[in-house]
């Protein structure tokens, strides 16, 4: 027997909440990320500014841009202390799956805030992965430093110099919220039980893992990778559309038009002079692209969206792509924290319903 439902599949377009945090607008593509649009935002504030606005609109409790700034700071000293523990629970295990392990050890801190404690350990992580990954030692946080520049620090062991602390910085502010997606969904469902940040905040990158939520970037990479040259842009795309193969970097389950945070990335992208952008390659890939998507696809727009330039500016930062997961995960950490702060403050219990599809008892 079939029960026909009128049920919303995956929960599309249903309120689990009210927020202040952040709104997405696929029919128009703009995000507002704490009452700015993210472009005015990523042009004018930092990462800690930024995360400052989230944690102040999800606990009306005001903190600053320098009060967060000091906090990381201290946050990643710290964890660097404890950085045995993180590297102990991730041994022989990729940095994706590493990375996991680490977040999962996180504790609570006696008498300092949860939320500052798991910003600040987020980045000290995936530099200390990587540079075990590299058979090298890991790099000293420096407290004085902003998030983005510390995390760049600790990647590759050096200081980073002003482009390329900007153009992370930039990314971090693009993608620290995006609405109700699907890891921010799994921090606040965690959130919703009372159970503590910790856990929140594990379940949101569990769920960040996925092929389908945040896994894109690396694809991009190896397709553009697979195209090589600007003779192979049209037959290569050409040929995956007419297998039925996606192509990786363009359309979005939300937006219906070009992804906002697209042509942010690709400013900051601009703004960083590297040996390793070929940018009218990767411009010409993307026309093509966008291109044959509407011959092929006229009544189901599918434009570039933000794992596009995520891709060619992480891979300009020499950012490993096994790492592309867990630095996501750095910045959009500020908007877990907050969701999961608002939950637990103005929300319920999320347990919702479902429709029931197999068989009746006689």
């Amino acid at each position: 027997m079939t029960i026909q439902t009128t049920t919303p599949i995956g929960l599309d377009g249903v309120p689990a909440a009210e927020t202040a945090l952040s709104e997405v607008n696929g029919q128009k593509g703009e995000l507002i990320i704490a009452g700015e649009r993210v472009a005015d935002l990523a042009a004018k504030s930092s990462f800690e500014g930024a995360t400052a606005r989230l944690w102040t609109a999800a606990t009306e409790t005001p903190i600053s841009e320098a009060e967060v700034r000091a906090a990381l700071g201290e946050a990643r000293v710290r964890a660097f202390a404890r950085l045995n523990q993180f590297l102990a629970a991730s041994e022989g295990l990729s940095i994706v799956d590493g990375f996991r392990a680490a977040v999962a050890t996180l504790r609570a801190e006696h008498g300092l805030t949860h939320d500052a404690t798991i910003l600040g350990a987020l980045p000290v992580i995936v530099g200390a992965l990587v540079q075990r990954a590299a058979g090298k030692q890991p790099h000293i946080p420096n407290a004085k430093l902003s998030h983005a520049a510390d995390t760049l620090s600790m990647l590759h062991g050096r200081a980073p110099n002003a482009a390329e602390t900007a153009a992370l910085d930039a990314y971090f502010v693009t993608v620290c919220d995006h609405g109700m997606n699907a890891s921010t969904f799994a921090a606040r469902v965690v959130a919703s039980t009372q159970a503590d940040l910790f856990c929140a905040i594990t379940a949101g990158y569990c769920a960040l893992t996925g092929p389908l939520h945040g896994g894109a970037p690396e694809p991009v990479l190896e397709m553009l990778d697979a195209i090589g040259t600007r003779e192979r842009i049209k037959p290569w795309i050409d040929d995956a559309l007419a297998r039925g193969e996606r192509l990786m970097g363009f359309g979005h389950r939300v937006y219906k038009v070009r992804d906002p945070r697209a042509d942010v990335l690709k400013t900051a992208v601009g703004k960083l002079a590297s040996n390793a952008i070929d940018m009218p390659f990767a411009a010409e890939v993307e026309a093509y692209a966008r291109e044959a998507l509407r011959r092929k696809k006229p009544d189901h727009p599918l434009d570039t969206n933000v794992e596009f330039f995520t891709a060619i500016l992480l891979d300009a930062l020499q950012i490993p792509r096994q790492a592309f997961t867990p630095i996501f995960a750095t910045a959009r950490a500020a908007g877990w924290t907050a969701h999961a702060r608002e939950q637990q403050r103005r929300g319920r219990l999320l347990r919702p319903g479902s429709v029931y599809i197999g068989e009746m008892p006689a």
